[in-house]
C-alpha cells in the first residue's frame, strides 16, 4: 500500500509539473481600450512614414476603424453594427453562440486585416507589432479562444475589404494627370514645387453615407477678377493684407493646423521632404483625448474612431468634388501676378485647387460628429501633433478647434476667406447628415 502510495504521489507530482509547464503565462495587462488606441496610434505613424495624401489617409482611417469596431461591439450585446447602416457593406459575420472569443483580439486582427491589404508600405513595421502583439494574447488566451477570435476577426476584415474593392480607388488610380489650366481665375501648379493637382477624380469615391458626393454643393465661388473693385480681388488683398502682417500667435496658429504631409523645404541648391500629419490623422488624434479623457469603454472607442473617420472620408469627396469643379485659382498665383510678384505664402500650398478648404470641410464634419458623441463643451488639451512639431493647443469644444484649423489656412496665404467660410458650411452639413442617418 505504501508503495502504492508513494507511486501515486510521484504521478501527482509530476502531472502537477506537467501542467504547469503548460499553463499560459501572465502577461501585463493593459486596458482593451488601450490595446486599440495603440493600433489606431501606429496606423497614424505608419501613414505619416508612407506619404499618402490626405484623401487617402481618409479611405485607410475609414475601413481599418470600421473593421475594427465591428468586431468589438460583439463584446457589449445588442450593439449595432454601424456597416450595416453604410453604403454597400454585406452582412457582418457574427461570433458561434456559446463559444467564448477575445474580441479585443477579434478587433485587432480585423483591424490590420484591413491595414495590410489597403496598401501600407511599411510592412515591417507593421509585422513587428502585429508579432508582438498577437503574442501577448496568445501567451494570455486557450489555443481555440485565441484562434477562434483571430479567424473572427479575419472574417470581418475581408467583409469590409469586399466593399473597399468596389468604391473607386482602383479605377483612380489609372487617370491621367491634372496638370491645371491657362484659363484667367482657374487652378494652375503653384511654387515651389508646381506639382500637379493630386486626387482630382476622388468624387468617384463611393461615399459611406452621402448619397452622393455633390449633396452638400457649396454656393458658386465669386468670379475671378483683377478689378480691385471686386469681390474676388478684395478677398486676395485680404489674404495678402493678413499675411504681411501676421502676429505671432496667427502664425503660431498656421504652423499647428498646417498638417501638410509632405512639405518640400528649400535651402540653397538642398531640397528635403519633411513628413508631418494628415488632417485626418490629427482628427484621429483628437478623437483619441476625448476618449481617454472620458475613460472611454472599448466599444465606446472604437465607436468614436469609426464615427470620426466616415466624417472626414465623406467630407473629403464632398470637398474634392467642389475643387475640381470650381477648379479655383490659389492666392499665391493671384498675388505673384498681379500685387507682388516676390511674395510667398507663411505655409506651402499644397497641390490642389483652392475652393473650398479641405480644412475646413473635414474638420467641422469631425467636430460635428465629436460634439455629439462627447458634449458640445468639450475642453481638451490637443496633444495630438506634439510629438511630430512640439506644439499643443487647448480648445473649450470640438467646434472651437475645428475654427481655427478653418481660419489658419486664411493666416497660412494659403485659401480666401470665402473658401473657409463656405467649406466649414458644407462640412457641418456633411457631419450632421452622418448623425442623423447613422447615430441619431
Amino acid at each position: 500500500m505504501k508503495s502504492l502510495f508513494k507511486k501515486s504521489g510521484c504521478y501527482i507530482f509530476l502531472l502537477i509539473l506537467i501542467t504547469g509547464c503548460h499553463q499560459k503565462k501572465a502577461v501585463p495587462k493593459i486596458s482593451d481600450a488601450e490595446i486599440l488606441h495603440q493600433n489606431e496610434d501606429l496606423l497614424t505613424q505608419i501613414i505619416i512614414y508612407d506619404v499618402f495624401t490626405p484623401p487617402v489617409a481618409s479611405r485607410i482611417y475609414v475601413y481599418s476603424s470600421l473593421a475594427s469596431y465591428e468586431a468589438i461591439k460583439y463584446s457589449k450585446e445588442g450593439t449595432p453594427s454601424i456597416a450595416e447602416k453604410l453604403k454597400g457593406f454585406g452582412k457582418i459575420p457574427a461570433p458561434e453562440k456559446g463559444k467564448k472569443y477575445d474580441f479585443t483580439l477579434a478587433a485587432t486582427k480585423a483591424f490590420f486585416t484591413v491595414v495590410r491589404n489597403v496598401k501600407v508600405f511599411s510592412v515591417d513595421s507593421l509585422k513587428s507589432y502585429e508579432e508582438n502583439v498577437y503574442t501577448n494574447f496568445k501567451e494570455s488566451l486557450d489555443d481555440s479562444v485565441y484562434e477562434r477570435s483571430v479567424a473572427l476577426g479575419d472574417t470581418i476584415g475581408k467583409v469590409i475589404l469586399a466593399r473597399a474593392k468596389t468604391d473607386g480607388y482602383l479605377q483612380s488610380r489609372g487617370k491621367p494627370k491634372h496638370l491645371g489650366s491657362e484659363e484667367a481665375g482657374k487652378w494652375r501648379p503653384t511654387p515651389p514645387d508646381y506639382s500637379d493637382g493630386i486626387e482630382w477624380c476622388w468624387n468617384t469615391m463611393k461615399p459611406m453615407v452621402l448619397d452622393s458626393a455633390s449633396q452638400f454643393m457649396p454656393p458658386r465661388p465669386p468670379a475671378f477678377s483683377t478689378d480691385t473693385n471686386s469681390v474676388f480681388y478684395k478677398n486676395t488683398r485680404e489674404v495678402y493684407n493678413i499675411a504681411i502682417n501676421l502676429t505671432e500667435e496667427q502664425k503660431a496658429t498656421a504652423r499647428y493646423w498646417d498638417d501638410n504631409p509632405f512639405v518640400i523645404e528649400h535651402s540653397g541648391h538642398m531640397m528635403f521632404g519633411n513628413k508631418k500629419i494628415t488632417p485626418g490623422g490629427h482628427w484621429m488624434g483628437i478623437t483619441a483625448i476625448a476618449c481617454k479623457q472620458t475613460h472611454a469603454d472599448p466599444v465606446k472607442t472604437a465607436q468614436a474612431y469609426a464615427l470620426t473617420a466616415i466624417a472626414m472620408y465623406d467630407a473629403f469627396i464632398s470637398c474634392w468634388d467642389e475643387k475640381y469643379r470650381s477648379n479655383v485659382i490659389r492666392p499665391v498665383t493671384v498675388i505673384n501676378e498681379s500685387i507682388d510678384q516676390g511674395w510667398t505664402p507663411y505655409l506651402q500650398t499644397p497641390p490642389f485647387p483652392e475652393y473650398t478648404s479641405g480644412h475646413s470641410t473635414i474638420t467641422r464634419s469631425a467636430a460635428v460628429v465629436l460634439t455629439k458623441l462627447f458634449g458640445d463643451n468639450f475642453a481638451f488639451q490637443d496633444t495630438s501633433d506634439l510629438r511630430y512639431i512640439g506644439m499643443q493647443r487647448h480648445f473649450n469644444s470640438f467646434v472651437q478647434a475645428a475654427d481655427e484649423a478653418s481660419i489658419s489656412r486664411v493666416y497660412g496665404g494659403i485659401h480666401y476667406r470665402n473658401s473657409v467660410d463656405e467649406g466649414a458650411n458644407a462640412g457641418r452639413k456633411v457631419g450632421e447628415y452622418i448623425v442623423e442617418k447613422i447615430i441619431k
